[in-house]
C-alpha cells in the first residue's frame, strides 16, 4: 500500500480534529449555542480527535527520521564521490610526475581560481605559476584548463563510484 493513501486520510483525520476542539473551545469561550449531543459521542469525538492528532505525530516523526537518514545516505555519497575525485587527483598527478608545487597548482586551477589568486595563494609571482601550469599541461597532454579538468570528469563518468544503496521507501502494510 503507498504511503500517501495512508497520509491523506490521517491528514483529513487531523484537520477535522483540529476543527473540533476549535469548535469546541470557541464554542465555550464565545458561549455559542449550539445543539447538545450526548455525553457519550461527544466523549468519543474528543477521544477521536485527541487520537488523531497523537497519530498526525507519530507519523511526522516517523517521516523526519526516514528524511533525516536520506540526507546522512546523501551527504555519505557524497563524501565517497569527493574522495574518489581526489583520489583520481592523486592518481593522475602520480602518472604525470608533478612537483608539489605543480600538485598545488594544478588542485588549485582544476578549483577553478585565477592565475593572479594562485600565485597570492602561493606567495609566488604570476609568472611562476603561468610556467608551472604550463609544465602541468604539458605532461598531462592538453592544451589548456578546460581539456585538464575534462580528463578527471570523463574518468570519473567512465568509472563508477561504490555508492551506498538509497534506504527504500517502506510500505505501509495492511492489517490484517
Amino acid at each position: 500500500m503507498k504511503v500517501w493513501l495512508i497520509l491523506i486520510p490521517l491528514g483529513v483525520l487531523q484537520f477535522a480534529s483540529g476543527l473540533f476542539l476549535l469548535w469546541d473551545i470557541l464554542g465555550t469561550v464565545l458561549g455559542l449555542a449550539s445543539s447538545p449531543i450526548a455525553w457519550v459521542y461527544y466523549e468519543l469525538a474528543q477521544i477521536g480527535a485527541v487520537i488523531g492528532l497523537i497519530l498526525g505525530m507519530v507519523v511526522s516523526a516517523t517521516l523526519m527520521v526516514r528524511s533525516l537518514r536520506r540526507q546522512r545516505a546523501a551527504e555519505q555519497s557524497l563524501r565517497l564521490a569527493s574522495g574518489a575525485f581526489m583520489d583520481v587527483l592523486e592518481e593522475r598527478f602520480s602518472d604525470w610526475e608533478l612537483t608539489p608545487a605543480e600538485r598545488d597548482v594544478a588542485l588549485f586551477s582544476i578549483k577553478g581560481l585565477s592565475t593572479a589568486d594562485i600565485a597570492g595563494l602561493r606567495n609566488t609571482s604570476e609568472g611562476t605559476v603561468k610556467a608551472q601550469t604550463n609544465a602541468i599541461y604539458r605532461k598531462a597532454g592538453v592544451s589548456g584548463r578546460p581539456q585538464l579538468l575534462s580528463l578527471f570528469i570523463d574518468e570519473l563518468m567512465t568509472d563508477p563510484i561504490a555508492l551506498p544503496k538509497p534506504e527504500p521507501m517502506p510500505q505501509i502494510e495492511k492489517a490484517s
